[in-house]
């Protein structure tokens, strides 16, 4: 994928939500749509700042896009999670 577009960045974004929904395991949007969502958004965010701000036009293939779209979906993840604030006393404790 030499030229990534949005419907590139759209199918990568797939990839990328469930791996950043591994990776980012407290609070914010959980289950098979939310990551499906984030990881869209953050193909598209990802690939946006690379083409914009690194002029990266060409991502190194299927492998390059996909490291680009987990770090938005990351990115993503991460702002969502401080978003929903809250105190975390209110939340029930986790049992292992």
């Amino acid at each position: 994928m030499p030229d990534m577009g949005v419907v590139g960045w759209i199918v990568v974004g797939f990839f990328a939500g469930g791996l950043s929904g591994a990776v980012v395991d407290r609070g914010g949007p959980r289950g098979c749509v939310a990551n499906i969502f984030v990881g869209i958004l953050g193909g598209l965010l990802g690939g946006f700042i690379a083409t914009h701000y690194f002029n990266a036009g060409s991502t190194n293939g299927f492998f390059g896009a996909l490291i680009v779209a987990f770090l938005g979906a990351t990115l993503i993840r991460l702002i969502l999670n401080a978003l929903e604030g809250g105190d975390r006393r209110d939340r029930p404790r986790q049992r292992w």
